[in-house]
């Protein structure tokens, strides 16, 4: 028999989180201090709009009839006035003045991670240099990252990578020329791109040029799909056309089963999160995760923006045990397969996933 997934088997299993957007880690004291120092009015307390960050869905319209019913009604615990996740993320970014904020917020993000959720790997999702920043530039900007990353590996014993976002919203040769900054500017913490945004205001077949370049510079690709748009074929897309090495969210591939039986096959790694902004979502969200579970694909739990939902990674395991009724030996395999999907070099990679495993073998040797 199996044994049962305690608190503490969850707490003590290392874990890997790959899909997790910097500005969404950021804590509510951390974007009231510096709303504070940058003197940014906003309509209420910092802690306050955290708390009461919820996004409205789009045109219910465009969901009728999914494989998964989504939810057309308010959910009972959406607060009276709702901040969206965008509109609290331009705030935080607004309140970034220099350099050592940047590195603070990626140091932070390393913290509490590996303090609430034992990650021992993190790869953050940053965005494009807002214009109050631009003296950083991108190497600028990337460089206080990379600080904020090896504060964290000499104090946590972590590791970890940085994605570069690709803004959906923005034209495919804006995306192009973010690449080729990238490809001129190097750093050993970049691993590569990712699509996010709403995939409704972008088709991810719009950035093929980018994500080519990106491809030929030896950058690994990942992009947000069949999260928004009820679409399984923006996935194939993202795959076949992008050369994506992993895909972030991937719920609206249960649309197509032909689709499912594909990355069945190719074991294709969706990084999941059973959390989000959009509180009347996160039952479908829970639903469609268990159909995914039940069709063999290969789901990895994520925190996405734990900052500001709130979650963390410890806790979307949790949800994942008891409310869709994941085992411990699926949860085990999650672990694993997250090292697996990971950027890091062959050698960390490997030796990463050798620690997973007898951290497993321990906590199975322990009774834990």
């Amino acid at each position: 028999m199996t044994p049962a997934v305690s608190d503490e088997w969850i707490r003590k299993l290392p874990k890997v989180e790959l899909h997790c957007h910097l500005i969404g880690t950021v804590r509510a004291t951390t974007f009231a201090d510096l709303a504070r120092r940058a003197h940014l009015e906003l309509p209420d307390d910092p802690e306050r709009i955290f708390a009461d960050i919820n996004s409205l869905p789009p045109d219910p319209s465009l969901y009728r009839d999914t494989v998964i019913p989504v939810p057309q009604e308010r959910s009972p615990d959406e607060p009276e006035v709702s901040y969206s996740l965008f509109q609290a993320s331009a705030w935080v970014i607004e309140a970034l003045r220099e350099a050592d904020d940047l590195t603070r917020i990626v140091y932070e993000a390393f913290e509490d991670a590996h303090r609430l959720s034992g990650v021992r790997h993190l790869e953050l999702f940053f965005d494009d240099v807002p214009e109050h920043l631009a003296s950083l530039g991108y190497a600028g900007s990337v460089a206080a990252y990379a600080e904020g990353i090896r504060m964290a590996e000499r104090d946590f014993g972590m590791s970890g990578r940085l994605i570069k976002g690709i803004d959906r919203s923005k034209s495919g040769e804006e995306a192009l020329e973010r690449v080729r900054e990238m490809v001129a500017n190097p750093n050993e913490y970049v691993a590569g791109i990712g699509l996010d945004n709403l995939e409704t205001v972008g088709p991810p077949e719009r950035f093929a040029d980018a994500y080519r370049l990106a491809g030929e510079a030896g950058l690994k690709r990942t992009a947000h799909s069949s999260e928004h748009a009820p679409s399984a074929q923006n996935t194939i897309t993202c795959l076949d056309l992008l050369g994506c090495d992993r895909i972030d969210h991937g719920y609206y591939v249960l649309e197509d089963p032909e689709v499912v039986a594909r990355v069945r096959d190719d074991r294709v790694a969706f990084t999941v999160g059973s959390t989000t902004s959009r509180r009347s979502w996160r039952s479908w969200r829970r639903a469609s995760i268990r159909a995914m579970l039940d069709e063999g694909l290969n789901v990895i739990p994520c925190s996405d923006d734990p900052g500001m939902f709130p979650t963390t990674l410890a806790n979307e395991y949790t949800i994942l045990n008891e409310q869709i009724g994941a085992s411990r030996e699926q949860l085990s395999r999650m672990a694993l397969r997250a090292v697996d999907a990971s950027w890091l070099p062959d050698a960390e990679r490997g030796a990463l996933r050798a620690e997973v495993e007898e951290s497993l073998a321990e906590l199975d040797r322990a009774g834990v």
